[in-house]
């Protein structure tokens, strides 16, 4: 198939993009969230194309992303989304409303497929017609690099000051009091001033590349996820398949993807506090949990599942339009 999307997502479209498809990314001078394009990745199969070319590309399907897209796509195709062209709306993100109740965007069409990427994405968002299905994550398997030689915690999370409480940064000085936390992603060095005083056991780590960003998380001797309500982080996923073992904020599908055995998933803070010390301790037994969180992320959020998940949901999209 040739499939029209957008670079929303890096981390997932990472995943998505290793198909036996053709991935048409719209791409303009700006490379903004309207044509970022590739956004400099190896992705072989992933072709980068103007907007103005968008009509005459053949699109066999359209993965949706953003409630704008769908108005967006139309316009570049110069087709109707559900009737002319097949269409798929993928959402990553849990509610921020009125949760349980606000509806989703899609939720009154029922001529293009809603698929969220939890389960508790599906049990939260009202869907209303939209036929609707859960396509759990995929992870390109980075490779057991876990050493845990530093007596530090690494976590990972994007614009940690602005997202605040939905990211849990206000709990990483708790953290600290078991050891260092190491925070890796976009504009972490806002953290140094975060609590008025700079804390140094809190340390911003940077927008590290990923190759880099994962052998660095994985010379931590546990990796951290303080994530009150997201989906379920990409990050987490890939720290597992590391052999990290983790201390997760038991929210959202946290409880699915994490054996306790892997670490400790709670949503008491304090009982996590102490499962993270212990770990630093205890450098035979964080291994140990490590491995248990590998077999479980490669059981679970392995690519070849997601794919052919995938495949099955295009399929089914393009033979009812």
């Amino acid at each position: 198939m040739r499939i029209l999307l957008w670079h929303v997502h890096g981390g997932w479209t990472d995943a998505f993009v290793r198909g036996d498809h053709d991935y048409l990314l719209p791409t303009t001078p700006e490379r903004d969230g309207w044509g970022l394009g590739r956004g400099g990745r190896p992705w072989p199969r992933a072709v980068e194309i103007p907007p103005a070319e968008v009509a005459d590309a053949e699109v066999d399907v359209v993965l949706l992303q953003r409630p704008d897209e769908l108005a967006e796509a139309e316009r570049l195709l110069r087709r109707r989304l559900g009737r002319d062209v097949p269409a798929v709306y993928l959402e990553h993100n849990t509610p921020k409303g009125a949760v349980p109740n606000e509806r989703h965007p899609l939720a009154d069409r029922s001529d293009i497929p809603l698929v969220h990427v939890t389960h508790v994405n599906a049990l939260l968002w009202d869907s209303g017609d939209a036929p609707t299905t859960v396509i759990e994550h995929g992870i390109v398997d980075p490779g057991h690099r876990y050493t845990g030689q530093l007596e530090r915690l690494g976590a990972v999370v994007n614009e940690p000051v602005r997202r605040w409480r939905v990211a849990g940064t206000d709990l990483l000085p708790r953290f600290a009091d078991a050891a260092p936390v190491d925070v890796f992603g976009m504009r972490t060095d806002l953290l140094a001033g975060a609590w008025g005083p700079i804390r140094p056991d809190v340390h911003g780590a940077g927008d590290v590349p990923t190759g880099p960003m994962h052998t660095a998380l994985a010379e931590r001797r546990a990796y951290l996820h303080p994530m009150r309500w997201t989906s379920l982080g990409l990050s987490l996923l890939e720290a597992m398949h590391l052999g990290m073992p983790v201390v997760v904020l038991g929210m959202t599908d946290a409880f699915r993807a994490v054996p306790a055995e892997a670490g400790a998933v709670s949503a008491d803070v304090d009982a996590l506090v102490r499962a993270a010390k212990r770990l630093i301790d205890r450098p035979d037994e964080a291994r140990a949990a490590g491995r248990i969180a590998r077999e479980a992320a490669l059981a679970r959020y392995g690519l070849q599942r997601f794919l052919a998940d995938w495949d099955t949901v295009l399929a089914d999209a393009v033979g009812r339009t």
